[in-house]
């Protein structure tokens, strides 16, 4: 499918078959996520995979909600702000950009090989911090659920180029 096609097929999946996630599909999704621009290519992301099932309870508790629970796999995608990129002239740190820009590559993945998706931002990353003994520069920025959708979605509704386009 093309590019157009790929975007508009993904969607926020909250109902998750108990099917596992091959191991090549992971792969694939973190060689695509690998590949993600960074600034001045710092590439400060790194990615935990939680699949067994203590780690999966870490990440549970962070984020108490029971359609979660149903994803069979997990990413956490962490961000090293000791190695993002800074702007020199009010020193932005650009890591969550990246770690953002990684996390759709993540996404976008998983959206071709069939998977269905959610991005998770609204957790504890404090108690993460402290489950997963993430040293003090690195920020669990997003949790990613993924698996294969039990196909009960809802429709995106996006607004209108005209809303969002200036001096076109």
């Amino acid at each position: 499918m093309n590019f157009i096609e790929l975007a508009k097929s993904r969607s926020s999946v909250r109902t998750y078959l108990s099917k596992k996630v091959e191991e090549d599909k992971i792969s694939y999704m973190l060689d695509c996520a690998r590949f993600a621009p960074s600034a001045v290519n710092s590439q400060p992301w790194t990615f935990i995979i939680v699949q067994e099932e203590e780690n999966r309870k870490h990440l549970q508790a962070c984020y108490d909600r029971e359609w979660f629970k149903s994803a069979p796999l997990y990413i956490l995608v962490c961000g090293s702000h000791s190695q993002s990129w800074h702007r020199k002239s009010d020193n932005k740190d650009h890591c969550d950009i990246d770690v953002a820009i990684a996390v759709d590559h993540l996404v976008l993945a998983a959206t071709e090989q069939g998977l269905g998706t959610c991005w998770v931002c609204n957790f504890d990353a404090a108690l993460c911090s402290t489950l997963f003994q993430l040293s003090n520069d690195v920020e669990p920025i997003v949790i990613l659920a993924i698996g294969y959708s039990d196909g009960n979605y809802g429709v995106k509704i996006r607004k209108e180029m005209k809303e969002i386009v200036i001096g076109k």
